[in-house]
């Protein structure tokens, strides 16, 4: 595995996540310069720290992708440090769970801001100099919930979903200079955020699961690892369901 990804540059926001951290631990073990956003600094440099002790050395830069501006920064200033991105995992995502009948205008916006406007914000910084190369690879994390809705979530399966309209536009745009645009949707996956849920809810969940289990998140970053390597550049435009058998179609 190592030495695939190797002199690449991939970003990937969202980073002090679970799939996120899973993602940036992949991707530098097949070789790639891995580069991660954050917004809280103690857990971004908790992270780091806990990669380096593993072995991983990442670099970690200030950006709310939410906010147009400061992706454009982020390209730049990574670019002046470092080199220019090969791969972008848009992986940074929030829930504001509720049923619409009491969903705030506020919640809303900032569903769809941090989890779909900031994959143009950031794909936007990034596709003009890898269209320039003729080589990049961008991977969108979606979700189940963007294949199949769900209850006290039209916020997040409506961004989820609005995710993969764009993978399957950008993909037509960029196909012929060298640069696949896929969608991974996870179900669920034992990261912090699913295992905050009751334990109760979490068993109902489970039970319908055909596995049986949570997905772990290491199984998405190997996706994601093998759609940011040459092995996969003939696919492009797709959607990657990995979850358990939970929803087929």
């Amino acid at each position: 595995m190592s030495g695939i990804l190797d002199g690449k540059i991939a970003l990937i926001t969202g980073g002090t996540g679970g799939i996120g951290k899973a993602t940036c631990k992949r991707l530098t073990k097949m070789g790639a310069q891995v580069v991660s956003t954050y917004l809280g600094e103690s857990k971004a440099l908790e992270m780091r720290e806990q990669m380096k002790e593993q072995g991983c050395n990442i670099a970690i830069y200030p950006c709310d992708v939410s906010d147009f501006d400061q992706c454009q920064a982020l390209a730049e200033s990574i670019q002046n440090d470092i080199g220019p991105v090969d791969i972008v995992v848009n992986n940074a995502g929030i829930t504001r769970d509720t049923t619409m009948k009491k969903m705030t205008a506020e919640q809303w916006q900032a569903v769809i801001n941090n989890n779909l406007n900031s994959v143009f914000n950031v794909t936007r910084a990034f596709i003009e100099s890898m269209l320039e190369r003729q080589t990049g690879r961008v991977v969108n994390i979606s979700s189940i919930n963007g294949q199949k809705g769900q209850f006290g979530q039209a916020n997040y399966s409506a961004a989820k979903a609005g995710i993969h309209g764009f993978t399957m536009a950008l993909a037509q745009e960029v196909a012929r200079k060298g640069i696949t645009v896929n969608t991974v949707s996870p179900g669920y996956i034992a990261t912090e955020m699913v295992m905050a849920v009751p334990e109760e809810v979490r068993n109902q969940i489970i039970a319908q699961i055909p596995v049986g289990r949570l997905g772990k998140p290491e199984e998405i970053a190997a996706l994601v690892g093998f759609l940011a390597s040459e092995d996969a550049a003939f696919i492009t435009g797709a959607n990657f369901a990995a979850n358990g058998g939970q929803h087929m179609h």
